[in-house]
C-alpha cells in the first residue's frame, strides 16, 4: 500500500521522529539559503496544531568527525524563528542526555537532534542505531525527498522500529509532481539537461529516450557530447571514457527518433575565473574552454520549448556561479517560467540553486528539492526512503 500523507494519521499525544532535509548552505554560521527549511514547515506545524510533539532529525554536509562547523544550531535557531517558539537543539541524535529532552517534551513542541551524519552508523543503515533514533517515539513522517534514494538509519532503519508512518506534505507534492511527469505526461516532451557529468545522467537519458520527443543538451556534459560529434571543444570539461557512450546514446535516440540538440554556439575562456576575458564563438579555439551555451543557442532552445507541453530540466546550461557564465542558464529559465499551458519541473540540486532567487521561479510548476533523489526516480529506480514508508 502506497505511503499514507501526514493528514490522514493520528497525532493526538504522539511524539514524531519527522525527516527532514535541512541540509542547507551555512557561511560563518549563518543560513545562505533556507529554502529547504521553509518546504518542511507545513509538515512541522501541522504536527503541533494537531496535538503532537516534532522531533526533528537531518543531516548537514558530509562530516568525517563532529565538527562545530557542520552543527545544525543555525537551523535551530532559524526554525525557532519562523515557527514563533523555541526550538532546542539536542546535544546529541541519541544518548541519554538527548532521550531526556525527547521524554521531557511537551506536545506542541519541537526538537531539533543534532546532526545525524555525526555518527557513522547513519550511512550505515545500522539496526541499534536505527532502535535508538526511535526510541521515544510512537509515529514516524518522512518529509526529506532530497534523501529519499539513500537507504540510511533515519530514511529506512527506523521503520523497522515505528509501525505507523506518513509521508510529509513535501514528500507528497515530490511524488505527485514526478509522477506526473513519468506515468501520464503531455506531449511534446523535452528534457533539458545540463551540468558537469555525462555518467550522472547515463540511467536518466535511457529512460528518459522512451517518453520524450526532445533533448536539449547544455553545461559541461554537452563537449563530450560534441566531441563523440567529432566537434573542437578546446580545453571544455569532457569526459574521455564516456565518448563512445555518448555515441552510442545518438544511436539509440536517433532509432527512436528523439532528436539531440546540442549549443551551436559557446560563451568561452581560458578558465572558469570572475575576471576571465570572455568571448562568444560558434567553433571553441584550442587554448579556450566552453563555460556557457551563447545567444544563438538561448534563442534556438526557447524556440524548441515554445510548443512544449511537458518539460523536465535537470542541471544548468553554464558556469551559473560566475555572472559572465550564467546568461543562457537564466534566459532559457525564465522563458521556461513564462510558458503558459506547460507542465515545467526543475530537478533539484544545483539547478534549483540557480533559480532559487529569480523572481520569475516561483512560475515552474515544481522546482524539486531533491537532485540525486529526481535523477534516480525519473530512471526508474525504486526509491528506499519511499519504499519504506509503504505499509502492508
Amino acid at each position: 500500500m502506497p505511503a499514507i500523507p501526514v493528514s490522514q494519521i493520528s497525532l493526538e499525544g504522539k511524539k514524531a521522529l519527522v525527516r527532514c532535509d535541512f541540509n542547507v548552505p551555512v557561511n560563518h554560521g549563518q543560513i545562505t539559503d533556507a529554502s529547504r527549511i521553509d518546504a518542511s514547515l507545513n509538515t512541522i506545524r501541522h504536527i503541533l496544531s494537531h496535538g503532537g510533539a516534532a522531533v526533528l532529525c537531518s543531516h548537514l554536509g558530509r562530516p568525517k568527525e563532529r565538527t562545530p562547523e557542520l552543527s545544525l544550531k543555525p537551523v535551530a535557531e532559524y526554525l525557532s524563528t519562523v515557527l514563533g517558539k523555541r526550538v532546542a537543539l539536542a546535544p546529541d541524535c541519541i544518548g541519554e542526555f538527548s532521550g531526556r529532552m525527547v521524554r521531557d517534551l511537551s506536545m506542541g513542541e519541537a526538537l531539533l537532534l543534532e546532526n545525524l551524519r555525526f555518527h557513522p552508523e547513519e550511512e550505515a543503515n545500522d539496526r541499534d542505531f536505527s532502535h535508538e533514533l526511535a526510541r521515544g517515539k510512537q509515529v514516524y513522517v518522512n518529509d526529506a525527498f532530497g534523501t529519499a534514494h539513500r537507504a540510511h538509519a533515519s530514511t529506512v532503519g527506523v521503520t523497522q522500529f515505528l509501525r505507523e508512518r506518513a509521508a510529509g506534505f513535501l514528500m507528497v507534492r515530490e511524488l505527485e509532481a514526478l509522477r506526473a511527469v513519468t506515468e501520464h505526461p503531455a506531449h511534446p516532451y523535452v528534457l533539458i539537461l545540463g551540468g558537469a557529468k555525462v555518467s550522472d545522467k547515463i540511467g536518466v537519458i535511457k529512460a528518459m529516450l522512451t517518453r520524450v520527443n526532445l533533448i536539449l543538451i547544455g553545461g559541461a556534459m554537452a563537449y563530450t557530447f560534441m566531441k563523440a560529434r567529432g566537434f573542437a571543444v578546446g580545453k571544455s570539461r569532457i569526459e574521455e571514457d564516456k565518448v563512445d557512450l555518448a555515441r552510442e546514446l545518438f544511436a539509440i535516440a536517433a532509432q527512436r527518433h528523439v532528436p539531440f540538440v546540442l549549443p551551436v554556439d559557446h560563451v568561452v575562456a581560458a578558465s572558469a575565473a570572475d575576471d576571465a576575458s570572455v568571448q562568444t564563438v560558434s567553433n571553441i579555439p584550442g587554448d579556450k574552454m566552453g563555460l556557457d551555451i551563447g545567444p544563438r543557442t538561448v534563442v534556438e532552445f526557447i524556440q524548441h520549448l515554445a510548443s512544449a507541453r511537458t518539460i523536465v530540466w535537470n542541471g544548468p546550461l553554464g558556469f551559473f556561479e560566475i555572472p559572465a557564465f550564467a546568461e543562457g542558464t537564466f534566459k532559457v529559465g525564465e522563458a521556461v517560467a513564462n510558458l503558459s499551458g506547460v507542465s515545467t519541473l526543475i530537478g533539484g540540486g544545483d539547478t534549483a540553486a540557480a533559480f532559487v532567487n529569480q523572481p520569475w521561479a516561483s512560475k515552474f510548476t515544481h522546482i524539486s528539492t531533491g537532485g540525486g533523489a529526481t535523477l534516480e526516480y525519473l530512471e526508474g529506480v525504486e526509491l528506499p526512503g519511499v519504499k519504506a514508508l509503504e505499509v502492508a
